[in-house]
């Protein structure tokens, strides 16, 4: 799976414009981004753009079922 640069931005900058204030599912995560304009390929693509962010402990994944993931400074 390629990325595009820029990936975690879209998805943190949507997610800054919004209120969510709990951790939220790549599902969840992908419902809002289409709501504000901005296509991804998949719920499993954002999964993996923030899984793998959460390697610099820019983001939380929480291992419940189903994971969801919020951003270090609460989202």
């Amino acid at each position: 799976m390629r990325f595009r640069q820029g990936d975690f931005e879209r998805i943190r900058a949507v997610l800054d414009d919004t209120d969510a204030d709990e951790p939220l599912t790549a599902r969840e995560i992908l419902d809002v981004m289409e709501e504000h304009g901005e296509e991804f390929d998949s719920a499993h693509r954002i999964a993996t753009v923030l899984g793998r962010r959460a390697e610099t402990d820019d983001v939380e994944v929480i291992r419940e079922q189903p994971y969801r993931y919020r951003f270090q400074d609460g989202t």
